[in-house]
């Protein structure tokens, strides 16, 4: 378990490292997949934060404006665990280049949308193209830095993955509010190029072995751009759909069942499932997933919650509202030197658990918000929250690899990463489900209590009126003033439900922390794919 070189690295044709310090190509090559995976993971984010003014622009509801963040996330967590055998199919340096090539014109196709079908369909060939560049950034480090440099290359990689979602909204806030919203997708023209020019360089040329193609998981692969895909819109339109009552989600969940049967079925008749869903029997490694999968709801669903709010409740433009989610990446960035010694001389499950607590912390000091709440009231909350990410992401990796065997390890990180994802793309929907169902509900029951003999109340509707100007006219603005406040009150009641989600949702699986197996003594971060 020392050697810090996945098995995985062989199967990709690309022969492990033998120098004892790389060479200038071998990091110009590690500082793709770097560049890659940060752009992967920030564009998950970037239109967060921008996303009042885009849903404006291209005519999307709120509740229709997260289908912009999860059509991403899905595409993603379908493409992970293919990229090794597409690694295979056309070698990894041409894998890449199509992959950024194709990156660049779904961008571009994002940027000129003007309509949310447009839009969406970008963001998926986005998701799809830029979830190649996360788990091949470590085949990278794997393949091209030698055993005692690979801490380093994966500690890089792991900065990367945080700052992306908590980079995003900052960066698309501010190229919003300085320019358009547009640049936000158009910025990756020139990052890709740079991408291009580097993976050139810095990676040898592999041979394609196109007869993998015959030995893919087919049945794998469709089953999850139909289960994935439909347990997403399940729950992205089951509200709007007034749920079972439609025929609509009746038919979508048919074909989310049939989708992960067919995974199931994959799962014993292909000769390399695309997902080894037979490591969940695996104890340790159960705990992991199931930890990845929460974790990844925090990340994603507050990276989006908390841009909302502050652009419904405080009036926040995109870019103040990004500097907030940012500050979750401060500590992340202050703790990622200390990775590689931390993880070689602590208990990963005091790290792990420390991690859990803040993030669970950090959601329940958020349940509290008034309509008076604004960015100030969320840093002391960010930044625990950033703390706990960087424990718990970069540990929980790890712990991914070394909880299975070393022939296993690749399917491992794969799986790890997928849950990760898998929990923000379910995270995001049933947030937003949530929020819209529980607006509803607070904004009633608070009609309720305002009674239309109440004395109270009438003073108040009266007063009001005759600042309107009196008359019938003075009396329904008086009476749209008092809807807009209970609505606004009702809304920040619906955002503190959001959290207290989270808060239950991490509570419930911090036991699993306990079920953590502790890496061996003088272990060193692994880079698997």
């Amino acid at each position: 378990m020392s050697s810090a070189v996945s098995l995985d690295s062989a199967a990709t044709g690309g022969p492990p490292p033998i120098a004892e310090k790389a060479d200038i190509t071998a990091w110009l090559g590690v500082a793709a997949g770097a560049i890659g995976s940060l752009m992967a993971t920030l564009d998950i984010s970037i239109v967060n934060a921008s996303l009042p003014t885009i849903q404006g622009e291209i005519g999307a509801s709120s509740s229709e404006g997260t289908w912009i963040a999860t059509a991403y996330l899905v595409a993603e967590i379908i493409i992970i665990p293919l990229t090794g055998w597409l690694e295979r199919v056309f070698g990894l340096r041409r894998f890449l280049m199509i992959a950024t090539v194709l990156f660049t014109a779904f961008s571009v196709m994002c940027g000129l949308s003007t309509s949310l079908t447009m839009m969406i369909l970008g963001r998926v060939g986005q998701g799809f193209t830029a979830g190649a560049m996360i788990p091949t950034a470590l085949t990278i480090i794997a393949t091209r830095l030698p055993p005692q440099q690979q801490p380093i290359g994966t500690a890089l990689f792991g900065l990367t993955v945080i700052m992306g979602p908590v980079l995003g909204p900052l960066v698309g806030g501010w190229l919003t509010e300085n320019f358009s919203w547009h640049y936000a997708f158009f910025v990756n023209v020139p990052i890709s190029i740079i991408l291009m020019v580097l993976l050139y360089v810095g990676l040898p040329k592999g041979k394609m072995q196109l007869g993998e193609l015959v030995n893919a998981d087919w049945l794998g692969v469709i089953g999850m751009v139909l289960g994935l895909g439909g347990i997403t819109i399940v729950l992205e339109e089951g509200h709007r759909e007034q749920w079972f009552e439609s025929a609509l989600i009746w038919q979508l969940s048919a074909v989310t069942l049939l989708g992960f049967i067919m995974i199931a079925v994959g799962q014993f008749y292909a000769k390399r499932p695309v997902i080894k869903l037979s490591l969940l029997r695996n104890r340790a490694f159960a705990a992991v997933f199931a930890l990845a999968f929460v974790l990844g709801a925090v990340m994603f669903g507050t990276a989006y919650v908390i841009p909302q709010f502050l652009a419904a409740i405080a009036d926040y433009n995109a870019l103040q509202a990004g500097k907030i989610v940012f500050l979750s990446g401060i500590p992340a960035m202050m703790m990622m030197p200390l990775f590689p010694i931390l993880i070689a001389r602590v208990d990963l499950r005091l790290i792990v658990g420390t991690g859990v607590i803040l993030l669970a912390m950090s959601c329940y000091l958020d349940v509290a918000l008034t309509a008076q709440s604004r960015g100030d009231d969320f840093v002391v909350t960010q930044l625990m929250r950033g703390l706990g990410t960087v424990f718990c992401m970069m540990f929980l990796n790890q712990a991914a690899i070394s909880s299975v065997s070393r022939a296993e390890a690749g399917d491992a990180a794969g799986l790890f990463n997928a849950a990760r994802n898998l929990g923000g793309s379910i995270g995001l929907a049933a947030l937003a489900t949530l929020q819209d169902e529980r607006w509803e509900f607070h904004r009633w029951t608070i009609h309720s209590t305002l009674g239309a003999n109440d004395v109270r109340v009438q003073d108040w509707v009266s007063q009001q009126a005759m600042n309107y100007g009196g008359g019938p006219d003075g009396l329904a603005a008086a009476m749209r003033s008092l809807d807009g406040m209970v609505m606004r009150d009702a809304l920040v009641m619906a955002f503190n439900d959001d959290f207290l989600a989270l808060t239950i949702g991490i509570v419930l699986v911090a036991p699993l922390v306990l079920l953590l197996r502790p890496l061996p003594k003088g272990y060193h971060a692994k880079a698997a794919h």
